[in-house]
């Protein structure tokens, strides 16, 4: 008896490592984090994301990352990641946001809006101008491209709404949409005028069901954990495949990473 319980006890042990693995998969968010781990100061946006597939749903990001190297901020788009349904849903309402960045050496992961952790209100890079009756982030000349990048050009920074960020959200783990809370009716998100100002050429802007596909995609997620564990199989391999950075067409302004 005690020899049938010493080989049927590691069997059952293996087993359950076995069922229960996919869920300690790292998301293609913690592998590039993960690359970066030498530099001291970058932040990672939500850039674009999208959903195929008839029966068997895969659901994807594409990230747009900025970091510092050789004396400046460069920015470099990923190539498409497949993530998990319940880490997809987790960003319904982030794109468009930053949803990592690391200053100083300290990472977070908390939702922002674009350049705010590392950029607006930094003296290195800009100033606070007053204009129109309000105060609004200015970048100097040599940093005027970022204004584009973050799409300040439309859409200023407000120093009202950074000091909101600064004083109640950043810190205290909770994701800042502005003067809203998130959702149709937030200032910076996936469905604000701000975001669908930012780019018309994203996969999910041109779906033709935009305005009921977030509700979709959360009801196909809840219910679909034989997608869950499919996909979470497939980001590992494309996790791994994508850790590759592919510069965008920023290349003239900024530049992919170099050593």
């Amino acid at each position: 008896m005690k020899i049938h319980r010493f080989f049927v006890l590691p069997f059952l042990l293996l087993l359950m490592v076995s069922c229960g693995g996919n869920q300690f998969e790292k998301s293609p968010l913690d592998n590039l984090i993960r690359d970066m781990s030498k530099d001291d100061t970058f932040t990672i946006l939500l850039h674009d994301m999208d959903v195929e597939g008839a029966f068997f749903k895969t659901y994807k990001h594409q990230y747009q990352v900025i970091v510092e190297k050789d004396g400046g901020p460069k920015e470099v788009m990923t190539d498409w990641m497949e993530v998990s349904p319940d880490f997809f849903r987790r960003n319904i309402d982030n794109m468009g946001m930053e949803i990592a960045s690391k200053k100083d050496g300290k990472l977070t992961k908390e939702v922002s809006p674009p350049g705010f952790s590392n950029y607006v209100g930094n003296p290195q890079y800009g100033q606070w101008v007053q204009r129109d009756g309000g105060s609004f982030w200015e970048f100097y000349g040599k940093y005027a491209f970022m204004s584009s990048m973050f799409n300040m050009l439309t859409y200023p920074a407000r120093f009202s709404y950074w000091n909101d960020y600064r004083t109640n959200y950043r810190g205290y783990g909770r994701s800042y949409y502005g003067p809203s809370s998130g959702g149709a009716g937030a200032f910076y998100g996936t469905n604000s005028r701000f975001n669908s100002s930012r780019s018309t050429s994203s996969r999910w802007s041109r779906n033709p069901s935009s305005s009921s596909f977030k509700s979709r995609v959360n009801s196909r997620v809840s219910r679909s954990p034989r997608s869950t564990s499919r996909s979470s199989t497939r980001s590992s391999r494309t996790s791994r495949s994508s850790s590759r950075y592919k510069s965008s067409g920023f290349r003239s302004r900024g530049g992919g990473f170099g050593k």
